[in-house]
């Protein structure tokens, strides 16, 4: 395997990742504020994400930066074509993350349920806008021949990016409904269990037509869309599976499955190709094309092998550590 292959596969794996772990967090985030009745069980429910939501972010960082040095033009024009969906994501994350750190600075009751506010608003957007902006990035834009944006918004809010965008949000809603039923006791549990029972309508109803959609439109990805495909079943069975037979663990490992199996669906689904361009094949980026230099490349992949095992090693154990349920 080439080594623009190979950082592309990596990349894959990392925004994978981003969204499997901040993808239940996301979902804790909104359902607290509707499972949760007083303040004090809203608490109990984003306490279950307190200990690793700020890890989970670190993927972002990596799979940017990944982005950055690996691919520099790919890097360059999906940040400058979403520029606005990327800083209204920014400004969602850190409401969330303020809100999350002085929800309990301040002893009243209206200013947690601002708070809380802001937890369900800056748990909700991100997925949203990321599901439309890289579903539209990879379905293809009237890109010129430097990676520039021909149009207005109109050309990035077209149904299949939209679709996107809503898929994502409801497989986050029904990944943080099964974290939840995983990881609370009692009335807590049981309105999670409700929970993932209503969520996981809207989730099969727009995941599933999205996938439909993916798998109509995708490229030759090596034999890879078989593979997905099947992963995608098997998670729709464990989803459930988990929900008639009120299995906690085959019920999240659905969800995992489905949260990442739709990312990688979304990225291979133009494979070798990175961002079609809809004015002609000579204008779009591929993995070629794109790719640094064999000699930054290598560098890369020297660091990667030093630290990505030690990051992996570090967030696994903190799961370990924080594996307990919060009794409800």
């Amino acid at each position: 395997m080439d080594l623009p292959t190979l950082w592309f596969g990596l990349i894959v794996f990392f925004w994978t990742l981003y969204f499997v772990l901040e993808g239940f967090d996301f979902g804790v985030g909104v359902l607290a504020r509707v499972l949760g009745r007083d303040e004090a069980e809203r608490g109990k429910l984003l306490s279950t994400i307190a200990p690793v939501w700020d890890g989970n972010e670190v993927w972002l960082v990596v799979a940017g930066g990944a982005m950055f040095a690996a691919f520099p033009g790919w890097y360059a024009t999906l940040t400058s074509v979403y520029y606005l969906p990327l800083v209204a994501i920014l400004v969602a994350l850190i409401l969330r993350g303020v809100a999350l750190e002085f929800r309990g600075k301040h002893d009243d009751d209206r200013w947690r349920r601002r708070c809380d506010l802001g937890v369900a608003v800056g748990s909700a957007l991100p997925p949203l806008a990321w599901g439309v902006a890289l579903a539209g990035a990879a379905r293809g834009l009237p890109l010129d021949g430097r990676g520039v944006l021909v149009g207005g918004l109109g050309a990035l809010l077209h149904p299949y990016a939209l679709l996107g965008g809503c898929a994502l949000l409801a497989l986050c809603l029904l990944h943080g409904a099964a974290f939840l039923r995983l990881r609370t006791t009692g009335e807590l549990r049981a309105r999670a269990s409700r929970a993932l029972a209503v969520a996981s309508v809207p989730a099969v109803l727009l995941g599933g037509g999205f996938w439909l959609w993916t798998a109509l439109r995708a490229g030759p990805a090596g034999g890879l869309s078989g593979w997905v495909d099947l992963v995608g079943a098997v998670a729709a069975l464990g989803v459930v599976a988990g929900v008639v037979l009120r299995h906690d663990g085959w019920a999240f490992a659905g969800t995992t499955a489905a949260v990442g199996a739709t990312v990688v669906a979304i990225f291979c689904s133009a494979f070798p190709t990175l961002m079609p361009s809809t004015l002609g094949r000579a204008h779009d980026l591929t993995v070629l094309t794109e790719a640094s230099p064999a000699y930054g490349l290598r560098v890369l992949t020297v660091a990667g092998l030093v630290t990505l095992p030690a990051v992996l090693a570090y967030q696994g154990w903190s799961y370990w550590v924080f594996r307990r349920r919060v009794a409800g």
